[in-house]
C-alpha cells in the first residue's frame, strides 16, 4: 500500500492509501520528491473533468514528476535503486504506426500518468511511490532540486509548441497566456533566437514575471485590449503566435496580429465543443493553423536542459506544500495573482 492523492469528483480529493504491485519485467518504483499541479490537474479538480474527458473513477493525479528509484523490475540495467530521475509521464505502445514514425506522441494507446482519456484511467504520480517504465525515467544529477526537475514535463511542452512553430531565430513572436506553458513558451522561444517576444495575460503578476525573464513586451488584454489591436495594422505583425490559455476568446484575437504567411500554434486545451476560427482570414492570409499536443523526444531535451541550467525556472517556481495540504495547494496554484507553479511533496 502507499499514499496518494486521488480525486473522486470535482472538489472531491482525498489522501488516501491504494494498493501498489511489484515492478513486473521493465518496470520501476519511484517514491515521489516533488509533483507540480499542471492546468489539467486543477481542471480535474476544480471540474471533474479536462477537456473532452470527464472522470469515470477515481484516479491519482500528477504527471509532472520527479523522485528516487526503490525498487526495478526483472531485466532493467539504465537504472538501479537511489537513483535520482526525472520521470516522463509519457507511456506510449511503442509499436502503433505514430509510435515506429517518431511521433510516439500521437500514439494510438498511449497511458499518460493521471489522465481519464481512457477507461480505466491511467493513473498518476501524485503517489508516495508509484510505477513507470524504466524508459520513462532520466536520471538527474544530485545537486539538481527535485521540482526543477519535475519541471521537465511542462518545459517539453514549451520546447514541443516552440519546435512546431518553425524557425524562431529573428523572428517576432507573440505568446497568449502568462501561465506556466506560456512562461516556459517564452523561455524557449528566446533559446530558440526569437528577435521580439510580446506575452498577453488577464493579470498583471504573471506578466510581471514575464517581463523578469525577458519579454519584449507584456500586454494586459483585459486592462488595455487596444495595445493588442495596435498589432493588427497592416496585416499584422507576428510571424508566430502560441495560444497558451485555451481560450477560445485568445485564440481568435491571434489571428489578425499574425502577418500573412505566418503561424499560429495551438498549445491551450479548449473547453468541450467546437471552437469558432476565422477561415477566411486564414485562407486569405495563408496563417498556419497547428496544434501541439504534449511532447516525444522534448523530454529528455528539457531535462538536459534543466541540469545543464540554459533554462532557469527558478522565476516560476511558487512553492511547495505537502501531500497533506493538497487542497490548500490546489488553491494556490489556480491563483495567479499569488503563484505560478505549486508543487506538492510527501
Amino acid at each position: 500500500m502507499t499514499l496518494a492523492a486521488r480525486i473522486h469528483a470535482a472538489k472531491d480529493l482525498r489522501i488516501e492509501a491504494i494498493d501498489l504491485r511489484e515492478p513486473e519485467a521493465g518496470e520501476v518504483v519511484v517514491a515521489l520528491g516533488a509533483g507540480g499541479i499542471c492546468g489539467s490537474d486543477l481542471s480535474y479538480y476544480g471540474k471533474g473533468r479536462v477537456g473532452d474527458f470527464s472522470l469515470r473513477e477515481p484516479m491519482v493525479l500528477g504527471h509532472e514528476v520527479a523522485g528516487t528509484v526503490t525498487r526495478v523490475g526483472r531485466g532493467v540495467t539504465s537504472v538501479k535503486p537511489g537513483d535520482r530521475v526525472a520521470v516522463d509521464p509519457s507511456r506510449p505502445c511503442l509499436s502503433c504506426d505514430y509510435c515506429r514514425a517518431g511521433r510516439s506522441n500521437l500514439c494510438r494507446n498511449m497511458r499518460f500518468f493521471g489522465s481519464a482519456a481512457i477507461f480505466p484511467h491511467v493513473q498518476g504520480g501524485f503517489s508516495e511511490q508509484f510505477l513507470a517504465r524504466a524508459d520513462q525515467c532520466v536520471p538527474i544529477p544530485d545537486a539538481m532540486p527535485m521540482r526543477v526537475a519535475a519541471c521537465g514535463e511542462p518545459l517539453a511542452v514549451a520546447l514541443h509548441g516552440v519546435r512546431r512553430a518553425g524557425e524562431l531565430l529573428g523572428r517576432h513572436v507573440l505568446i497568449a497566456g502568462a501561465g506556466p506553458i506560456g512562461l516556459l513558451c517564452l523561455m524557449a522561444a528566446k533559446l530558440a533566437g526569437a528577435r521580439r517576444i510580446v506575452c498577453t495575460d488577464l493579470s498583471d503578476a504573471p506578466l510581471a514575471i514575464a517581463r523578469e525573464i525577458g519579454a519584449t513586451e507584456t500586454i494586459n488584454v483585459a486592462s488595455e485590449p487596444e495595445r493588442l489591436g495596435s498589432y493588427e495594422a497592416d496585416k499584422g505583425t507576428f510571424d508566430v503566435a502560441l495560444e497558451a490559455t485555451g481560450a477560445p476568446a485568445a485564440l481568435a484575437s491571434l489571428f489578425r496580429v499574425v502577418r500573412p504567411g505566418g503561424r499560429v500554434v495551438q498549445l491551450g486545451m479548449m473547453p468541450p465543443g467546437d471552437v469558432p476560427v476565422p477561415a477566411n482570414l486564414l485562407m486569405a492570409r495563408e496563417i498556419d493553423f497547428v496544434g501541439a499536443f504534449r511532447f516525444h523526444e522534448e523530454y529528455r531535451t528539457a531535462v538536459a536542459l534543466l541540469a545543464a541550467g540554459r533554462i532557469d525556472v527558478a522565476p516560476i517556481l511558487s512553492a511547495e506544500l505537502p501531500m497533506s495540504r493538497a487542497d490548500e495547494a490546489f488553491a494556490l496554484a489556480g491563483d495567479r495573482a499569488r503563484a505560478i507553479k505549486v508543487h506538492l511533496a510527501f
